[in-house]
């Protein structure tokens, strides 16, 4: 599997106060920013394959609705896990 525990227990370490800590904004986000870069590398062989596309797009708008919530909380958070996952050009 591509995302497996100690994965993910490295991103929320990461982006997260803690390994444990898996409700902070900025861990589910680089967790949906990991999911993206995953389907949107398999969508790139498989391009006739609908049910990942679908995924794709409702992951890319959960995490754009997490960016905004943590906009509207946390400019400065928000700014920091944007430069981190370099999600804006």
């Amino acid at each position: 599997m591509y995302l497996d525990s100690k994965k993910k227990q490295a991103i929320f370490k990461k982006h997260g106060s803690s390994e444990k800590d898996t409700g902070k904004s900025e861990g589910q986000i680089a967790i949906f920013t990991e999911r993206i870069n995953h389907l949107t590398d398999y969508l790139k062989d498989n391009k006739k394959d609908n049910n990942t596309k679908r995924s794709l797009v409702l992951l890319v708008g959960k995490r754009r609705r997490m960016l905004e919530y943590l906009k509207k909380k946390d400019i400065e958070r928000y700014r920091l896990i944007v430069k981190t996952l370099n999600l804006r050009k």
